[in-house]
């Protein structure tokens, strides 16, 4: 299960950064909080309208990176709560979740899908 803060920042303005670790080396891409859904098992279900590099690199090694907060939420020290999520990552361009967010938002070419193995509020 996904913590309760980690719910309410998904609901507020904010990044979402994902990174991820190819032949090439690290690379980084950016979203939206509000971009971001749960599936009922608990992953999370990104919409991905490029992300090719992104896709490639998870290819050669499914763990991501993902950082995202929002300082409209209570933090572990005052306002501001942010998490670090470790996880698992595959790209889906067909079934219910990628139905989900293609409904959702129709430049999409793929879901992103997060396992979270390790999830910690950082702040």
């Amino acid at each position: 299960m996904l913590p309760e803060k980690l719910l309410e920042i998904l609901k507020q303005d904010g990044v979402v950064a994902i990174a991820t670790l190819g032949q090439d080396g690290p690379h980084m891409v950016n979203t939206w909080n509000s971009y971001v859904r749960i599936s009922s098992d608990g992953r999370l279900l990104i919409p991905a309208g490029y992300m090719h590099r992104t896709e490639a690199n998870i290819t050669y090694n499914p763990q991501v990176l993902i950082t995202l907060a929002s300082s409209k939420v209570q933090g572990l020290h005052g306002p501001g709560a942010g998490f670090l999520i470790k996880g698992t990552a595959a790209f889906i361009t067909s079934g219910s979740d990628f139905d989900l967010l293609k409904s959702k938002f129709d430049w999409l070419r793929a879901t992103l899908a997060v396992t979270p193995d390790v999830v910690t509020q950082t702040w």
